[in-house]
């Protein structure tokens, strides 16, 4: 997003004279002397915007360069004790410049290993952006690829995708959260939607195969059921799956999405589909 700054050039050289006596004052008091036992203190967001004449973006700035400075600083002991002040700080600053929830979100996941306070970084980008379709997408996919987490992971892609530009991978993103907690009607209805809006074939082959599988998965399952059910019944295997349609377990053998016959092996009471999905 675009960032303008009304500076004046005397007062902009004044201001990053001001910042660099401060930074070389700093640099040469030992870390023990330096209020808070590792950071100079910061008062709240809206007082450091009140103290800056109108100058809050480029404040945001040189903030956020020293914020990505100091926590790549290993060999500081309580980097994490202040973590939330000093992001705060940046945001009031500038709510709508987006790098530093992104930013905070990675220090938090990397540096302190704290999923929930990565997921804040993004809440709080949301919160401040409620039209960026980023936050929610990238939040969707820090819980589906870090935590396994694929109900929080649907719920934010569920977010995104319906936000303005965003891309059409958070809607595929959805469904396949969707299938991924066995809420297969939803992932249906959202791979028919891509599959019928597809803007070439790649993308469509791609929801093609989605379709099949999740197609697959709820047939498979109801033959597995029925099968168990057969085998109570009788006290044998079923031989062939049609049994399970003239016993009246199941109204008639499905299909698969290709309109071919799911294999079965009766020894082994094993029910497949005639090809791998992704190799149809």
């Amino acid at each position: 997003m675009a960032r303008k700054t009304p500076l004046a050039p005397a007062a902009l050289l004044l201001l990053l004279g001001g910042l660099a006596g401060i930074k070389v004052g700093l640099d040469g008091m030992p870390r023990a002397k330096i209020p808070g036992a590792g950071i100079v203190y910061l008062p709240s967001g809206p007082a450091v915007k009140a103290a800056v004449f109108g100058f809050s973006s480029l404040t945001a700035d040189v903030s956020y360069v020293w914020a990505i400075q100091y926590y790549g600083n290993t060999a500081v002991p309580d980097r994490r004790r202040h973590f939330n002040r000093i992001f705060e700080v940046i945001a009031d600053l500038d709510p709508n410049w987006m790098d530093p929830y992104l930013t905070a979100a990675l220090i938090a996941h990397h540096d302190f290993r704290d999923p929930e306070l990565a997921l804040k970084m993004y809440d709080d980008g949301a919160a401040r952006n409620p039209g960026a379709w980023i936050f929610p997408f990238e939040a969707g996919h820090y819980c589906q690829l870090y935590l396994r987490d694929y109900e929080r992971a649907k719920s934010y892609y569920r977010k995104a995708m319906d936000l303005p530009e965003a891309p059409a991978i958070a809607r595929r993103l959805f469904a396949n959260a969707a299938f991924k907690t066995m809420d297969y009607q939803t992932s249906w209805e959202t791979w028919r939607e891509v599959y019928e809006t597809a803007p070439d074939r790649e993308i469509k082959k791609i929801a093609s195969n989605h379709l099949y599988n999740i197609k697959a998965s709820v047939d498979i399952a109801a033959l597995n059921a029925a099968l168990e059910r057969f085998r109570e019944i009788r006290g044998r295997a079923a031989r062939r799956l049609d049994e399970l349609a003239s016993t009246r377990l199941i109204a008639a053998v499905p299909k698969d999405f290709d309109g071919k016959d799911y294999l079965y092996d009766p020894k082994t009471g094993e029910v497949k589909t005639a090809v791998i999905p992704w190799k149809r």
